[in-house]
């Protein structure tokens, strides 16, 4: 089965750096950012992990949970977490998944069916594809999927500006436009008339044409 936007994030038990947990229960009413990694001790993912590490007071205060996952055992976790702390700056205080048995990763479409059910063996060339970033919200539904390749770094300020984006417009019935940071102008969608637009926007709005109308974004 492939995944897509807005489709229930697959639930599933798992042992985890904080025990384990089963995933929808551990969501519970918050927002969650899943991010995998194809193997542990790998250079590319220990500059990412640190750098999650250090940016998730920013994820706090949007109510925004993470948890990483890797093909690697729990006790392995534990000790890269270590060489985060020391290469990095930041100790990893999020959960990190094992999926020592390759499930979470065939669950989630990262690992095709047939690639056996264990991570014994498994370099980070036959995980590659365990390089995916899922936004979930606390409807359980995919909001966003980004997959990497192995050699190009994760930009995880871009993962918390799109977060930003997405529970904005959750609550508003806005869209952004190209670049969008917090604070900047919001797009209209087409959806909205322009008799609904006037009345919910009684301070005006901007339009640069009838498909493309601009306005101040929404307030709290």
């Amino acid at each position: 089965m492939t995944l897509r936007i807005n489709d229930i994030a697959p639930d599933f038990e798992a042992d985890t750096t904080r025990g384990r947990i089963g995933f929808h229960e551990w969501i519970g009413d918050a927002w969650a950012i899943l991010f995998s990694h194809p193997k542990d001790f790998t250079p590319v993912c220990t500059t990412e992990l640190g750098y999650m590490a250090g940016l998730q007071p920013e994820f706090d205060k949007r109510n925004c949970k993470i948890i990483g996952l890797s093909v690697d055992p729990v006790e392995n976790h534990a000790e890269w977490a270590n060489d985060i702390e020391e290469t990095q700056g930041h100790l990893p205080q999020y959960p990190m998944i094992g999926d020592t048995d390759l499930s979470v990763a065939k669950l989630y479409n990262m690992l095709p069916a047939d690639a056996g059910d264990t991570s014994e063996g498994r370099t980070a060339a036959t995980n590659a594809t365990v390089r995916t970033v899922f936004i979930i919200g606390p409807d359980k539904k995919i909001k966003l999927m980004m997959t990497y390749p192995m050699t190009t770094g994760r930009n995880f300020d871009e993962i918390l500006r799109a977060l930003d984006s997405i529970q904005l417009t959750a609550k508003h019935t806005v869209a952004t436009p190209v670049n969008w940071q917090p604070g900047e102008d919001v797009i209209i969608p087409p959806a909205v008339s322009d008799e609904e637009a006037q009345k919910k926007y009684p301070d005006g709005y901007t339009t640069l044409k009838p498909y493309l109308r601009v306005v101040a974004q929404p307030q709290e």
